[in-house]
């Protein structure tokens, strides 16, 4: 039979080959993912341009972080997802070094000790290679074993758990730890787990509470009683949180207009670039800018939420269901902790707030998420 026989008698195979050599083929990128995360990250600039102060040296930054993070999401989308589960306990190892390292010889900054400093390199923060990390290791566990769960595996994930988001805690950093045990849960649940197994945990969590408020640092227990109560303290603790209701009220539905708010640019809201700026966005560009950015994060999810739904295998499935959900708290915990209904545990807006770190962070896990549905596509069309 020659090729135009072959042709003919698999239509649909042949038009693949052809569509096969395109160039989201070649660069493993998923097309609407993508677009959402550049609207997104276009979105974010046009926010930052303004809660920067209109700094132009500040936006050109942001904007090389920006190209870094997508780098890093092309490469990751390009690595097979088999490559990363085989090397998924390794790097928990390694992640785990690195934690420990920080603790006995980081870099320590406002009263924090988060970071670490190898010679010839710039500091970072081994943290935030966990968030990815964590669930790539516990949907590799879950990956070599029959689900749903034993009790046995769900101990063990549990302990594997437990140990990085101690040891990040300690540094400290509540809100890393928490986002890290976050995604640790999400696979736990992805993975099949039964109802009665989540209510008894959820019990066990809410009568161990206390322990967890004696464990609290007094900083931390300040921002909860800041949290219940911020008017007690509206010169002190309370100022953030109420100079951020101020300006989200403020802004009404259409809000003041772009660069025309008075709280950041008055220096009434602290932070205004980082953690807070979602109430720039709502003091300048009111309720309906605010659900446009909602709208793009809920494209972004559902987007994610579909790839892992797709997945050919369990590890893709709770790969990219836990990594999505984890984007998911970001998003839910920066704008409750804005509004008041959370407390400040400095968690970024993602793809918006300044940084540098959680940026590339964010959009690594964005290029797994794409790589198990690029490869699924090759492998199963």
């Amino acid at each position: 039979m020659n090729y135009r026989d072959f042709q003919r008698t698999l239509p649909e195979a042949a038009s693949h080959l052809q569509r096969g050599r395109s160039l989201w083929s070649y660069t493993h990128l998923d097309a609407w993912l993508l677009i959402f995360l550049l609207a997104l990250a276009g979105y974010g600039l046009f926010v930052f341009y303004s809660a920067s102060g209109q700094d132009v040296q500040a936006v050109q930054r942001q904007l090389i972080r920006y190209g870094v993070a997508f780098g890093v999401m092309l490469l990751l989308a390009c690595i097979d997802p088999r490559l990363l589960r085989r090397w998924a306990p390794w790097l928990f190892v390694a992640g785990l070094g690195l934690l420990v390292a920080v603790l006995v010889a980081g870099v320590g900054a406002k009263g924090a000790q988060r970071w670490i400093a190898l010679p010839g390199l710039p500091r970072f923060q081994p943290s935030e290679v966990m968030k990815l990390i964590v669930p790539m290791t516990l949907a590799w566990f879950f990956a070599e074993r029959p689900l749903p769960p034993r009790a046995s595996h769900v101990l063990v994930v549990l302990v594997l758990l437990l140990i990085p988001t101690l040891l990040i805690a300690k540094q400290p950093d509540l809100g890393t730890s928490l986002l890290i045990a976050c995604s640790g849960l999400f696979v736990l649940l992805l993975s099949g787990i039964r109802w009665r197994v989540i209510f008894a945990a959820a019990a066990v969590a809410g009568a161990c509470a206390p322990l967890l408020w004696m464990g609290m640092r007094d900083y931390q227990r300040q921002r909860v009683l800041t949290f219940l109560n911020p008017e007690s303290d509206p010169l002190g603790a309370g100022w953030n949180i109420i100079q951020s209701k101020t300006a989200i009220g403020s802004g009404g539905v259409y809000g003041k207009g772009w660069l025309n708010g008075t709280q950041s640019h008055l220096d009434f809201l602290p932070e205004s670039h980082t953690d807070f700026i979602i109430a720039v966005l709502a003091e300048e560009l009111g309720l309906v800018g605010v659900l446009a950015l909602l709208a793009v994060y809920l494209l972004v999810i559902a987007r994610g939420l579909y790839i892992a739904a797709q997945a050919q295998d369990t590890y893709g499935r709770l790969l990219a269901g836990s990594l999505t959900l984890t984007f998911f708290v970001y998003v839910f915990v920066n704008i409750g902790m804005v509004s008041g209904i959370l407390p400040v545990v400095g968690v970024p807006l993602p793809l918006v707030s300044y940084g540098g770190t959680s940026i590339v962070t964010l959009m690594a896990g964005f290029g797994m998420i794409m790589s198990i549905h690029t490869h699924r596509t090759m492998v199963t069309r």
